[in-house]
């Protein structure tokens, strides 16, 4: 396990300032400020749910004061490779649903594409604007060594997490400016502006003045809306639900009481399928009827676009550095973790001979649901997987167990590692791609876990990129 603060059993040179404060802390100051973390949490209403859990209420995010720390000198390989890795993405997206030109190449199956649940037909030989079909990126990476950091999975549809890498900014400004005085930290409260200027920038064609962009919501029971809720504050756009919105004649209006107001951009928060109740799920309540036809009639942007989320699938993941030399011509700046397509017979033997050294993962799989992790799993749990593997191929991928690097929690009396991750959020623009200076670190709260999700009870962590 890669120990990012210790070398050697010596203190990192960028961890000192640090690690040396932390030590500092009488315990006493730690459970105070634990305490005041948490109330401010619950303050401002930040929530998860663990739907795995006996009790399956919302609770607060668990967050730890111990920052995450990443030199400027590794943030900028991390930051182009995240770019080139969205702009590999969006150009895919282009391509399968217009010429195809990757699947005529024979680069990857025609049936990964046109047989996905996610691949959307009805967006086929449809020119979103500006060619972007999803503007917004959150990339899991990982941290294998000293120098390697690989790409676990990416999220092109509606990534979340970047309301809590933004409030925990805040609380540890709050709670330890003299840190911030003494230390040159990159800031990461700049993205709120920074998405809506992306956004706008997607504007229709037809747009012909100051585009109104929108936040369409599923509503207040949605897990992530106090996100929804928190982007919107700082953006200065509206929140909306479905019956905020309405379609006449092909134009999308937002209800006001000054009268109806047309609408040019929606950042929506919702699943393909209930976005309109015409063209897609019938039974959807939270859809605006018609709104697929104003989209296509090039009236109004909505973003991401339908079937962006082909993208997340992890089949499709493990074609990544085939797809950047495809539409790109570069070799890939981050590695992906090796990956095993059971639908291929040869990969399918190895991962059930190897199931107890293997993680594996359901191709539609999120927040840490539908996955075995072979070393920490029953005999009964790998024979599930077994059978579901054998019965459905195409819907598992495997990759190898690995050792995430570790930064310390506090934990009660003293420091102790723990595996982390990072999500940072690139934005894909008409003009400009963009990542702001941080990141999530998610990390697993529970000694030896390597689940850092907080839907399966993990917390998050303040991300510092430090001028060197």
């Amino acid at each position: 396990m890669y120990n990012e603060v210790y070398k050697n059993s010596k203190v990192r040179k960028f961890y000192n300032r640090i690690y040396d404060w932390a030590k500092s802390l009488p315990e006493n100051v730690i459970v105070k400020k634990k305490n005041e973390a948490e109330n401010l949490f619950k303050k401002i209403g930040i929530t998860f749910s663990v739907y795995n859990n006996f009790d399956s209420s919302e609770r607060l995010i668990p967050f730890d004061m111990f920052p995450r720390i990443i030199s400027s000198t590794e943030w900028k390989k991390i930051k182009r490779g995240v770019i080139q890795r969205a702009l590999a993405v969006n150009a895919f997206l282009n391509d399968i649903y217009n010429s195809g030109e990757i699947i005529k190449a024979k680069l990857i199956p025609e049936n990964l594409i046109y047989k996905n649940p996610a691949y959307e037909i009805k967006m086929v030989g449809f020119k979103v604007p500006k060619r972007i079909y999803s503007p917004i990126i959150g990339s899991d990476i990982v941290r294998i060594n000293e120098k390697i950091f690989k790409v676990l999975e990416d999220n092109c549809r509606t990534p979340s997490g970047v309301s809590y890498m933004i409030e925990n900014r805040e609380i540890m400004m709050r709670m330890f400016p003299e840190l911030f005085e003494k230390l040159k930290i990159e800031t990461v409260e700049n993205y709120p502006n920074y998405l809506l200027d992306t956004l706008k920038s997607l504007a229709p064609e037809k747009c012909n003045k100051e585009p109104k962009v929108v936040i369409l919501t599923p509503g207040s029971l949605n897990s992530a809306y106090y996100e929804h809720s928190f982007l919107a504050d700082l953006m200065g756009v509206e929140l909306v639900q479905g019956n905020d919105l309405f379609v006449d004649e092909s134009i999308t209006y937002m209800k006001t009481t000054r009268g109806p107001e047309k609408v040019d951009i929606i950042y929506r928060r919702i699943d393909d399928k209930f976005i309109d109740p015409i063209t897609f799920d019938s039974s959807s309540l939270i859809g605006i009827p018609g709104l697929f036809d104003s989209y296509k009639s090039g009236n109004i942007n909505i973003c991401s676009a339908p079937g962006s989320g082909i993208a997340d699938d992890k089949a499709i993941y493990s074609y990544i550095p085939e797809i950047i030399k495809f539409y790109l011509g570069e070799e890939p700046i981050l590695e992906n973790v090796k990956t095993w397509r059971c639908y291929e017979e040869d990969a399918k033997k190895y991962v059930l001979n190897n199931l107890n050294k293997l993680v594996v993962k359901e191709v539609h799989g999120s927040g840490g649901y539908g996955l075995l992790i072979g070393s920490k799993s029953s005999k009964k749990e790998i024979e599930i997987f077994r059978k579901k593997i054998l019965s459905n191929p195409s819907n598992y991928i495997a990759q190898p167990i690995l050792e995430l690097s570790s930064v310390p929690i506090f934990d009660k009396k003293k420091l102790s590692p723990r595996h982390v991750d990072l999500r940072p959020f690139c934005l894909v623009g008409a003009n400009k791609t963009k990542l702001v200076d941080g990141g999530l670190t998610r990390v697993a709260l529970t000694q030896g876990s390597l689940v850092v999700n907080s839907s399966q009870g993990g917390g998050v962590k303040d991300t510092w990129i430090l001028n060197e």
